[in-house]
């Protein structure tokens, strides 16, 4: 074995940890309290059968996207999986639409085609939800591939859960990312269980950051239920990636307090699990911070949540009296021919 291929590599170090001020930490409160509260009423409606399909809540993983907003440029990409409700919201997509698109209206993000698992937002350059457990890897590897040929500075933000890296396009993945040094960021969102099976139980390496050391990919464990920790981490990442030493791989360790969809039960697990990460909440978490600091009362707070409760109602009531799309709307946006200069007629 080559000295190359057994040296262990880390994540770089440094950039990102310049501290958060409290205009970072009321972001964070805030973008954690919609997802939350939006996903919350996301279940009411899915019992009340508003909405059919899947329906995969991110409740408890909240501080992954909350840290991530605040570490990427507007113009950097976004591509992810099926549990996919709170990355349009946390981008700056309104609330109306993201709840509109799982009733499946016209004023959805998808125009109602996509539903709970294929939310994309061009304007704000995100690239779905992807129902395909790990279809997205390679798409998102794609991404970061048209912006450096195009030599375009951006950053490709590239997620998927524990359970999808057992996919063979990983490791087909990883190794035309690290030969060709595409600046993409690959993130495991890692709450321990794909589906009902825990990590321990599927896959024989358990530190998930290390599964692209035999490509020589720098990776790095992050307590995914502190914003600061995650911002650091993209911040870290970002520097690295946009200095074009090619891709790295952050192991996001969260937990999801509800079941894998609404439809499973949770046997798998005990209640005593489940509430001792509820005691690492990390909207609890910020919120310590704020009243610590003094950066914000509990009135405010307060407010700050029931102002958000009322933007979800609204939200619900403007995707209830939107339309259906008319049956013909199957045969529109079905091909589009890409408008490249090398493209000819």
């Amino acid at each position: 074995m080559s000295t190359k291929t057994a040296k262990k590599k880390s994540a770089p170090k440094g950039g990102g940890e310049a501290g958060h001020g409290k205009e970072t930490h009321l972001r964070w409160f805030k973008d954690m309290l919609l997802m939350r509260r939006f996903e919350e009423k996301c279940g009411q409606l899915y019992t009340m059968q508003k909405f059919g399909g899947f329906c995969h809540l991110y409740i408890g993983q909240e501080a992954i996207l909350a840290g991530m907003v605040t570490a990427i440029r507007p113009t950097d990409r976004v591509i992810t999986g099926y549990r996919d409700h709170c990355h349009p919201l946390v981008l700056g997509t309104p609330a109306k639409n993201v709840m509109a698109e799982l009733y499946g209206k016209t004023t959805g993000t998808s125009k109602g085609k996509g539903g709970s698992m294929h939310y994309f937002d061009k304007e704000r350059n995100l690239f779905g939800g992807h129902g395909i457990v790990g279809g997205q890897i390679a798409l998102g590897a794609g991404i970061a591939f048209a912006d450096k040929y195009r030599k375009e500075d951006h950053v490709t933000i590239c997620m998927m859960g524990d359970g999808a890296v057992r996919q063979g396009i990983l490791h087909e993945t990883f190794n035309m990312a690290m030969t060709w040094k595409l600046p993409v960021i690959f993130v495991i969102e890692n709450n321990n269980y794909a589906m009902g099976t825990s990590v321990e139980r599927t896959s024989n390496v358990q530190e998930l950051y290390t599964l692209g050391e035999s490509y020589d990919m720098p990776g790095e464990a992050v307590n995914a239920m502190r914003c600061a920790d995650v911002h650091d981490a993209y911040a870290r990442a970002c520097e690295h990636v946009r200095a074009g030493n090619g891709p790295i791989l952050l192991e996001m360790k969260t937990y999801r307090y509800k079941g894998h969809s609404m439809s499973d039960p949770q046997k798998y697990r005990t209640k005593e699990e489940v509430e001792g990460y509820r005691k690492q909440d990390p909207i609890e978490e910020v919120r310590h911070t704020l009243l610590e600091k003094k950066w914000a009362t509990e009135k405010e707070m307060e407010a700050w949540d029931e102002a958000v409760k009322q933007e979800v109602a609204e939200a619900v009531t403007f995707a209830e009296e939107s339309p259906l799309p008319d049956p013909s709307a199957l045969y529109e946006d079905v091909y589009q021919t890409p408008d490249y200069p090398f493209v000819k007629d």
